[in-house]
């Protein structure tokens, strides 16, 4: 899934590319995929781009004459510039941004599901749209003190990744800065102390920002399908890492500067074992 980095880049990458560009036309070929009406999207063409930026995981995409464009990549969106116009029979195509000198700004989709989604708002409605209204404080730049921010009995593997409790991290990057910052994913944010919390926030900074200064000098338009991520705990399970596997993804984590040594529970064989 994109998250903080991956769509903090594309939004430098892009919103540089097409500022002040003027938009011809706009297309929704994926069914579900719009999910407002009023503005229609006839009220795009002769709009131009003013700002490409994000909140937490979202695109807001600021065009003159206040009206925005909200996405939400969800797991498999990529948000790209292309040069020509894709044919509408591109079945990846979820919605299309044509602009008067040719170019087309594409939102496509991989995969089966259909989740990825656009909103098009008039700018005054931007902050009180619920994926926007909901959301916790930026995980980056500079992010509150963690010690009352994750002040809860849950664990910081689901805390971290939670957007109502801080915005822009995932599963990828989750798994990178709780091992940066060797704390176990499952220690609750209530029982951290203030020592563990601060180390934790200024891991998340670091961790960020560093992925954002590796895609600065790996990347330039047109941003490829597949992002060059530079994760090196994520999906890396195998001496020293190990694993807890879950239905849909898998958390991992290094026993001995994480844990103390202790091994998690694997919750595929947790569930046979039942």
């Amino acid at each position: 899934m994109p998250e903080l980095p991956e769509v903090e880049i594309t939004a430098r990458l892009i919103g540089a590319a097409v500022a002040g560009a003027e938009i011809e036309s706009a297309l929704a070929p994926g069914i579900n995929a719009l999910k407002t009406f009023d503005p229609p999207l006839t009220a795009l063409a002769g709009r131009r781009f003013e700002h490409i930026g994000r909140r937490g995981k979202l695109f807001v995409i600021e065009l003159d004459g206040d009206l925005v464009i909200e996405i939400h990549l969800m797991s498999a969106g990529r948000l790209q510039l292309f040069d020509s116009r894709a044919s509408l029979r591109d079945r990846t195509s979820r919605f299309l941004v044509r602009l008067a000198d040719g170019r087309e700004l594409r939102l496509r989709e991989f995969g089966t599901r259909q989740r990825a989604w656009v909103k098009l708002l008039r700018a005054e409605a931007l902050p009180a749209e619920e994926a926007i209204a909901e959301l916790g404080p930026e995980a980056w730049p500079d992010p509150p003190p963690f010690g009352p921010l994750l002040d809860q009995p849950r664990p910081l593997y689901a805390l971290l990744r939670d957007q109502h409790v801080i915005a822009g991290i995932g599963r990828s990057w989750v798994d990178e800065i709780l091992h940066a910052a060797e704390i176990s994913p499952f220690k609750r944010g209530s029982d951290l102390d203030e020592d563990e919390a601060e180390r934790l926030r200024t891991t998340t900074i670091r961790v960020l920002g560093g992925a954002i200064a590796h895609y600065e000098s790996a990347l330039s338009l047109p941003i490829p399908d597949k992002l060059p991520m530079p994760l090196t705990v994520h999906r890396r399970n195998g001496e020293p890492l190990e694993a807890v596997f879950y239905e849909d993804y898998v958390m991992c984590y290094c026993p001995a500067c994480q844990t103390e040594g202790k091994l998690l529970k694997d919750r595929r064989l947790s569930r046979l074992l039942k």
